[in-house]
């Protein structure tokens, strides 16, 4: 939204009564026309706008869309989602995230937050489609941690830990995490992080945190074939949510935790990941590409890693693969 539009949407906002476009023309200094251009601008940002010529312009509803003047109604974050970009439709907003970073100083570009109405290339763990349809909510967040490299895997459980509160906080709707990365509802998922890095050595060039929430999304347009059961919040909720609020709710939890890692507060994190945890004390399977075998998962330890207490009785340290409950 450029900076005209956004000053007549305030405008009409402010005034709670039709507004003329002379009105409007006289207050910000331009033309009749430029208010014209701005409001059909506004119009097909999904803002309803009646226009009247003899009463002016009134604003009946927002937009439901992610735009960045709408999550900033609700945003208080220091400095994760200062900076948004919008997309109403992209192939990954991790490959749009990648590109930035190629081209700008990632420390510049810390807290950057990218978000689409849809993807169409969406990928998930180990190259997996992620179906990103409208309605849900599809970011990357580009960070760059001061943290040691072997506990990156905490920003990946600051990110679940931040949409499971959010979640539970604004909507009281009991969402867990699943090791290592997913957050579920019942027995289904209903939202997945994933986290890229770029680093040399021990230095982290910077960190790319995708998440993806099934927010207003039907669990039919997101199934695709899948054999993880889906949900999303608005099916659960009984009703479409507001998604502005909710995701400047989860960056801001985020952003809480992120804080809390760079300053070391490990364990703390690790506390707070256990007491929301749908893996411990169960009975799971773990898949990796050389090996697969079940046991309890009885911890997590210093590092974000799984312990499993195997049928041998031996404990395995699981660092990475797919964690699926055994019934």
């Amino acid at each position: 939204m450029n900076k005209t539009a956004e000053k007549i949407l305030k405008i009409l906002e402010e005034k709670k009564s039709p507004v003329s476009g002379e009105e409007i023309s006289n207050i910000l200094g331009i033309t009749r026309s430029a208010v014209w251009k701005q409001i059909n601008e506004l119009k097909n940002m999904g803002y309803e706008i009646n226009s009247s010529r003899t009463e002016g312009y009134e604003l009946i509803e927002k937009t439901t869309k992610l735009l960045p003047y709408e999550i900033n109604r609700y945003l208080k974050t220091d400095f994760i989602g200062r900076d948004i970009r919008y997309f109403e439709s992209t192939p990954s907003t991790t490959w749009v995230a990648k590109d930035l970073c190629s081209n700008e100083d990632p420390k510049n570009l810390n807290g950057t937050v990218l978000v689409a109405e849809e993807q169409t290339g969406g990928v998930g763990r180990l190259g997996r489609a992620w179906f990103s349809p409208k309605g849900g909510i599809w970011t990357t967040i580009i960070i760059k941690p001061n943290v040691p490299i072997d506990r990156l895997f905490f920003v990946t459980m600051a990110g679940s830990i931040a949409v499971a509160r959010a979640i539970r906080r604004m909507f009281d709707i009991g969402a867990l995490i699943k090791w290592p990365n997913d957050i579920y509802i019942g027995d289904s998922k209903v939202s997945g992080i994933l986290l890229e890095l770029s680093a040399e050595a021990d230095q982290i060039h910077y960190c790319l945190l995708g998440i993806g929430i099934d927010a207003n999304v039907k669990p039919e347009d997101l199934q695709g074939g899948m054999k993880t059961p889906v949900t999303s919040i608005s099916v659960e909720n009984g009703e479409d949510i507001n998604r502005a609020e909710f995701f400047a709710t989860v960056l801001r939890e985020f952003e809480r935790r992120y804080e809390m890692i760079e300053e070391g507060e490990f364990e703390s994190i690790v506390h707070e990941w256990k007491s929301l945890s749908l893996t411990l004390e169960k009975r799971v399977r773990i898949t990796t590409p050389r090996k697969s075998f079940e046991g309890e998962a009885i911890d997590l330890d210093e590092y974000g890693a799984l312990i499993v207490k195997k049928d041998n009785g031996m404990i395995e340290r699981v660092i990475s693969g797919d964690c699926t409950p055994v019934q």
